[in-house]
């Protein structure tokens, strides 16, 4: 293997783990890991990487972005989340984020997503019902939905790296 062919392997194989990685910040790190294969499998001219393969990373990747909406909005619902509850979790979740990566960085954008989502559900439905108790159980509902959308995409984003590498090293 040539210097240029390692560096290029070596920059795959990274790139697809920032997008294993950018899952557990709530973005579509799917998306990245299936576009960095296809970028991989044009530049070898398919070489590793075939059509069969590529079609299943796809279908993971909107099983795992459809898990992750799904698992969202269910367990909201299930404890008793307004739509717009499920809207200020969401908000919530991002704004979380972004103001606790700066201070602990990937572990404050973990931690800011999810203390996000409780907070922004809870102040929503709190406004709306005026009753503390209904409020808390839809920031809890928002919180549970947000783990297990994060597990179940998580594992899709696992089984995605875990094919691709048997597929280039298989």
């Amino acid at each position: 293997m040539s210097p240029l062919e390692a560096a290029g392997l070596t920059i795959f194989i990274l790139v697809m783990l920032i997008g294993f990685f950018s899952i557990l910040l709530g973005l579509p790190g799917t998306l990245v890991i299936l576009f960095d294969v296809l970028v991989y499998a044009v530049v070898t001219g398919f070489d590793r990487i075939g059509l069969g393969t590529l079609l299943a990373l796809v279908a993971i990747s909107a099983l795992a972005e459809s898990l992750e909406f799904f698992f969202g909005v269910a367990w909201a619902r299930r404890f008793g989340t307004s739509k717009r509850g499920i809207a200020a979790s969401i908000v919530g979740g991002m704004i979380g984020a972004v103001l606790l990566t700066p201070v602990f960085l990937g572990l404050g954008a973990l931690i800011g997503s999810f203390l996000g989502a409780l907070a922004g559900a809870f102040a929503v439905e709190i406004l709306s019902q005026r009753e503390l108790k209904p409020a808390a159980r839809a920031g809890f509902g928002a919180l549970m939905g947000r783990l297990g959308g994060l597990f179940a995409k998580g594992l899709c984003g696992l089984a995605m790296v875990i094919i691709t590498l048997m597929a280039i090293y298989g």
